[in-house]
């Protein structure tokens, strides 16, 4: 197809006049039969390039998700949109519905699926027997983050798409750096030139990059206050801890007045699932999160990220600021930063390892899994695989020194005397070639006296109808879907 056919696609099936930047070269790629990693900023509109190929090239359209609500939320839009042929099959659901799902899978154009989950061998063997059109590693960049250290799963991607013949890969993230686009390709099997790359800049004019340095923790809070009493409405502040997140929450609505609600794993899943809604209906003001929230929620009109905590990288900081601004209305970005602060991420990031003799004894069956220690269970999933202590060792501390180097890296932002977008956009291998009119605190040191945040109200004038109707729907589908099958449990 030329591009006046794929044009004129977009607009008959989704109504849009034009692709967004990085859109079209995606689905060129991939209609072109070539792995494609496409790094594109949040709210460039990733999900559309899937949809697209789902209209044109037949098969199952396989999409590898990291969480929960995400794969709903993604299963719920195509709901809205008229996709009936959609499933998710995950922890919440039962095994004769997965069955049932599997036995039919010819039938269905979407399927939605975790890495625990597509790697198991019942659910690859079904995969094996079915045509698939297109394999999507969704938020791609969980690969070389999470696989190592936190979702071992990632890392048994690379086989599973190796025994399903090596079909069609979209590598879908809002921020790579080159280093993390050649570890994403690798860890999944390709070789460099397989895979196109299809990058636009993280660079996201419309948010304001402001640091605030502080002497200790007690300003740290006051500044945190006073941040949130100026810019109320439709910020999330970032934590470490969910228990100083939970805290600060409670201290908030205290102590500034706030309606404010904490949000992470160690919540009530029930009570989870509330306050994201209320967030997403602006009926709280604040959110205090972990780094997971987010990921995937589809509210533009954040208008503001605090960070409290450090980042572990720069990464990930460019990852969760992009939450903010996402309708192109002026947004705010805060990280604050006291000496330090950096000690946290590292301590985060330190995996204790057992002797090498205890590591054997397990694999020899003489101890159980919580007696390898507080990473027992991901020690156990590699000493499960066959990998040997020594193997093991070699890999943490390859990790602990990739750890340090990000911190150092995120500890340099906060303390740069210099430009933060610039810093930012060298990080991730681009040229910065114009400043915005709000760029950083290093370029507008007085900011906090002049940056104006459109209202809530403000933003919503601005919004088509059609996004409040969507909104309700989703929010709907989300709660008969949750109430049937229980909730999030990540």
């Amino acid at each position: 197809m030329d591009e006046k056919q794929l044009k004129h696609l977009l607009k008959s099936e989704f109504g849009f006049d034009y692709f967004r930047p990085g859109q079209l070269k995606t689905i060129q790629t991939l209609l072109g039969n070539h792995h494609a990693l496409a790094i594109l900023p949040t709210g460039s509109g990733k999900t559309l390039i899937y949809q697209f190929i789902s209209k044109v090239k037949p098969g199952l359209v396989l999409v590898i998700s990291p969480l929960l609500s995400l794969m709903q939320d993604q299963l719920n839009r195509l709901r809205l949109d008229g996709e009936k042929r959609v499933a998710v099959i995950s922890s919440l659901v039962d095994l004769r519905a997965r069955q049932e799902v599997l036995d039919h899978l010819a039938e269905y154009h979407y399927l939605f699926l975790s890495p625990e989950m597509v790697t198991s061998p019942r659910i690859e063997a079904a995969l094996r027997r079915c045509q698939l059109g297109l394999v999507v590693i969704d938020e791609a960049h969980c690969v070389a983050e999470w696989g190592p250290d936190f979702r071992p799963h990632y890392l048994l991607l690379k086989q599973t798409l190796a025994n399903l013949a090596n079909p069609l890969t979209l590598m879908l993230t809002a921020t790579a750096t080159p280093r993390m686009a050649k570890d994403i390709i690798s860890r999944l099997g390709f070789r460099g030139g397989d895979v196109r790359v299809i990058r636009q800049s993280v660079d996201r004019p419309n948010i304001m990059l402001a640091v605030k340095q502080v002497a200790n923790d007690h300003e740290k809070r006051l500044e945190l206050k006073r941040l949130v009493t100026r810019y109320g409405d439709g910020g999330i502040i970032y934590f470490s801890s969910r228990k100083l997140a939970t805290q600060l929450a409670e201290w908030l609505a205290r102590e500034a007045g706030i309606i404010a609600a904490p949000y992470h794993a160690g919540i009530d899943s029930v009570e989870r699932y509330r306050i994201q809604q209320q967030f997403m209906t602006n009926q709280l003001q604040v959110i205090c999160a972990t780094s997971a929230f987010g990921m995937g929620i589809d509210k533009d009109d954040v208008r503001y990220v605090i960070h409290y905590h450090l980042p572990k990288s720069l990464e990930a900081y460019v990852q969760e600021i992009g939450r903010a601004g996402r309708n192109g209305q002026q947004a705010l970005a805060v990280l604050l930063y006291a000496p330090g602060d950096e000690q946290l991420p590292l301590a985060l990031s330190r995996v204790e390892l057992p002797s090498n003799e205890l590591m054997l004894d397990y694999q020899h069956h003489q101890i159980k899994t919580d007696e390898l220690g507080e990473s027992g269970e991901l020690l156990a999933f590699y000493l499960d695989h066959g990998w040997q202590p020594t193997q093991i060792r070699q890999l943490f501390e390859q990790r602990w020194r990739l750890a340090k180097k990000q911190v150092a890296a995120m500890k340099d932002y906060a303390t740069a005397n210099a430009c933060r977008r610039q810093i930012i956009s060298e990080h991730f291998g681009e040229r910065l070639t114009r400043k915005p009119t709000w760029c950083c605190s290093f370029d507008e040191p007085d900011w906090d006296q002049h940056v104006h945040l459109p209202s809530i109200n403000e933003e919503k004038s601005s919004q088509q109808p059609v996004n409040d109707w969507r909104q309700q729907l989703s929010l709907l589908f989300n709660f008969v879907a949750k109430s049937a099958s229980g909730l999030d449990s990540h």
